[in-house]
């Protein structure tokens, strides 16, 4: 009970940022705060709806460096990281992720997830956002078990992995989350807009295909065709087994191959990925049954998706005090991984991808020990305290973590605390980073992360929307 308790003591603790976190820009801070972005005629794409909302939002934040957070940081993925065009005479958008010039499945809906309530108000923008579902379509018709892929044939430098490669992928590294993530921006972009054009032959042969790979992933008969294996001095990079991962017993679970953070599973049943794997099927099957008239196959995902549901109440369920929690991984003979990692889909983000409710009793109980101690990977330093992970490293806290936790949050002095740590730890670059250390924000890695960008913009329009006194100051 002590970490719950020191949870606690921190969420309590956070109410006095409600308006601390605001105070005005010192004397000489507005030179400091002059917009980071390219300039107009440099910026990859442009859409009025989005600056529009960008000079709505701002109005409404009184902290000026807060402000100019949100003007850097929501934009960021239009302004410097996106190609668009045409391909096959349809919509064509690939997206990079920053300082990494290859477009991930996972990431690239991440990154423009944020646009989609005002594609209704700009055509242009709706156009873009086709583009990535029909981009992201073409890349699984590909190769369903890459996570990262090239615009083009152009090779890559992991081209020597162990594995299937070709020259359209950037990484080859399974991913469950690679393949939900598409099926997430469709069906969102298909709610918002109405359009259902975009769900043409080669979507379905996708999404066809995402099915069968789940299946196959889920090995009730033999371990399936993926393997991968690199020649690396870090074993993260890397399955064991030969390229097929630790042993597994079959119980309906779908296997994993890597985390989000493109780290290798230690056990290959990621709960949080089999739960996003659920609602994705679940999404088919309402694309199907509404839109396409095809109830075969809207039944075939709604029984899968319960069979993984069932699944992860039988072997992702692990009991402890005060009630039952969510493990990380599993691997069906009862061994079970306890951590969280701020890579989303993580366990504290599943009310954010619609996995399960915010008030859940079961998702509160493992948010708790997320959020605590007894989570390997949430550090407590001088600057911050927050979720980090594996991938880099011992007390690096990810601001991924910290914003997924605020947008999962309705305890506004928490929402409060988490906002008031990402403004203190940009380390004065405006921008948010891949991850920072505990004890100093200026130790920071990747100063080009488009997703952390944009899922902070994300964070203060939930906040216009649900707390706005707290921008208000």
């Amino acid at each position: 009970m002590r970490n719950r308790r020191s949870f606690l003591r921190w969420t309590a603790a956070a109410a006095p940022f409600s308006r601390a976190f605001l105070a005005p820009a010192v004397a000489g801070q507005a030179e400091a705060l002059q917009s980071r972005r390219p300039p107009a005629s440099a910026r990859k794409f442009t859409s009025e709806a989005v600056e529009a909302k960008i000079a709505e939002v701002k109005k409404a934040i009184a902290d000026p460096e807060l402000a100019w957070l949100f003007e850097n940081c929501f934009p960021n993925t239009l302004d410097t990281t996106v190609r668009t065009g045409k391909k096959d005479g349809k919509a064509d958008t690939f997206v990079i992720t920053g300082d990494i010039d290859a477009m991930w499945l996972r990431d690239s809906t991440a990154q423009v997830w944020p646009y989609l309530p005002l594609a209704k108000d700009d055509p242009a923008l709706k156009t873009f956002l086709a583009g990535v579902i029909n981009r992201q379509a073409r890349c699984i018709n590909i190769d369903p078990y890459a996570n990262a892929f090239n615009e083009g044939p152009t090779g890559s430098h992991w081209e020597k992995d162990h594995t299937k490669m070709r020259p359209d992928l950037h990484e080859r590294k399974w991913e469950i989350d690679s393949l939900c993530y598409p099926i997430r921006l469709a069906h969102g972009y298909w709610k918002t807009t109405g359009d259902a054009s975009l769900f043409d032959a080669d979507w379905r042969k996708a999404m066809s295909t995402v099915v069968r790979t789940f299946r196959e992933q889920q090995r009730l008969k033999d371990r399936g065709p993926y393997t991968f294996q690199r020649d690396t001095a870090n074993p993260t990079d890397s399955l064991p087994n030969r390229g097929y991962g630790n042993p597994t017993r079959p119980c309906g679970l779908i296997h994993s191959g890597f985390r989000p953070s493109d780290d290798a599973c230690i056990f290959p049943f990621l709960i949080p990925s089999n739960l996003f794997a659920v609602t994705s099927l679940e999404h088919l099957r309402e694309i199907y049954e509404a839109e396409l008239a095809d109830k075969s196959f809207a039944n075939e995902c709604h029984e899968f998706a319960e069979q993984v549901r069932e699944a992860v109440r039988a072997h992702g369920l692990v009991a402890r005090e005060g009630g039952d929690v969510y493990a990380y991984e599993v691997d069906g003979y009862g061994s079970r991984v306890f951590m969280d990692d701020a890579n989303v889909p993580s366990l504290i983000s599943l009310p954010y991808l619609g996995c399960v409710a915010v008030d859940d009793p079961t998702y509160l109980r493992t948010r708790a020990w997320v959020l605590s101690d007894d989570n390997p990977y949430y550090f407590r330093g001088k600057a911050a305290e927050g979720l980090g992970g594996p991938h880099s490293g011992m007390d690096m806290i990810w601001p991924l973590g910290i914003i997924t936790r605020a947008l999962t949050s309705r305890d506004e002095s928490e929402v409060a605390r988490c906002l008031s740590t990402l403004k203190q730890t940009h380390a004065g670059t405006g921008f948010m980073h891949e991850s920072f250390h505990k004890d100093d924000a200026k130790n920071f890695t990747r100063s080009w992360f488009a997703w952390a960008n944009t899922l902070f913009g994300e964070l203060i329009l939930t906040i216009h929307d649900r707390y706005p006194k707290l921008l208000r100051g």
